[in-house]
């Protein structure tokens, strides 16, 4: 083969890498950007002063089932608006709607109060249902690290509100029919090989201020504040199917935290997936791509439940 052949051969074969790169790289950016329409800053209940906020992603093909985000880390939040689609382009492409949930940071608000607007803001979307499109009886619930957290509290403790509320809102159900989530921490009581565990039984030691003032200073009242926001002390036959991707270096909510929820799950007879991620710590960078994991979880459990339902 002479040199010119061989220059040629050459020019096309980085050529054709150059133009798939180019196709791949549209691809993605392309299943990235979902066509949607979307609603920020709905005002969803208060926080003392303070309006709680959503934001409503509607695909081009509504699928009639409603997933809410929940938009904490750390049990921070976010502002209106700054949810993004691609970060659930998965759940938008297969047609579920989508609520961005915020709330206020904790130390502002503490967890106790966090958790409690998590549950109004199911009741909201759940009020609001037909007016968003979607089914009142096919709505999950998805986050990672404390928006996982707070998932599995509606899991567990999600139910009815008072018959007798003033406001009509506040008597909906706040139980979710499905879960998909990255590491939570589920037992705030044994935070095990955590880094956050000082050993003396007390709150994680980066969130002292985020239970109340009185969690840090006094045992007893934190044992009862602790088991309260566990979620695996509330682990029944009520729990709705649950997904968990979580990575086995995470040092921050180490495995076991997802291990040990799963057995209660399993005692109870319930529906439970543990994805192990091998060499995740508390996030990775291809996390995006298992948001696809999350849209099919709830095709098997949210849609057919629902449709059951």
């Amino acid at each position: 083969m002479t040199l010119p052949r061989v220059i040629r051969r050459i020019l096309w074969i980085v050529g054709g890498l150059a133009l798939l790169a180019i196709l791949l790289a549209g691809g993605l950016w392309w299943y990235f950007h979902p066509a949607v329409q979307r609603t920020d800053g709905i005002v969803y209940g208060q926080r003392g002063a303070r309006p709680l906020v959503l934001d409503w992603l509607r695909p081009r093909q509504p699928n009639g089932a409603g997933v809410l985000v929940l938009v904490s880390g750390s049990w921070k939040s976010g502002t209106a608006g700054s949810f993004q689609p691609w970060m659930a382009a998965s759940l938008l492409r297969r047609g579920y709607t989508v609520f961005a949930i915020y709330h206020v940071s904790q130390p502002e608000a503490t967890v106790m109060e966090i958790v409690d607007d998590m549950h109004r803001a199911v009741r909201f979307v759940r009020h609001q249902a037909r007016a968003y499109g979607v089914n009142p009886a096919q709505l999950g619930v998805t986050g990672g690290s404390a928006g996982g957290h707070l998932s599995l509290m509606l899991a567990t403790r999600g139910g009815p509100g008072p018959t007798d509320a003033a406001d009509p809102v506040d008597r909906e159900s706040s139980a979710v029919q499905a879960v998909a989530i990255f590491f939570p921490v589920t037992d705030l009581l044994n935070l095990g090989k955590s880094t956050e565990n000082l050993g003396d039984g007390g709150p994680p030691k980066s969130y002292r201020r985020s239970f109340g003032p009185e969690a840090a200073t006094n045992l007893a009242v934190w044992k009862t504040i602790g088991r309260d926001t566990s979620p695996i002390y509330h682990v029944g036959t009520h729990l709705p199917p649950v997904l968990i991707v979580h990575g086995d270096a995470d040092t921050l909510t180490p495995l076991e935290q997802s291990e040990w929820f799963q057995a209660k799950a399993l005692e109870a007879g319930r529906p439970i997936e543990l994805i192990v991620h091998r060499g995740g710590r508390h996030g990775w960078l291809t996390m995006v791509f298992d948001i696809r994991r999350f849209a099919d979880w709830f095709d098997r459990h949210l849609r057919q439940q629902g449709s059951a339902g």
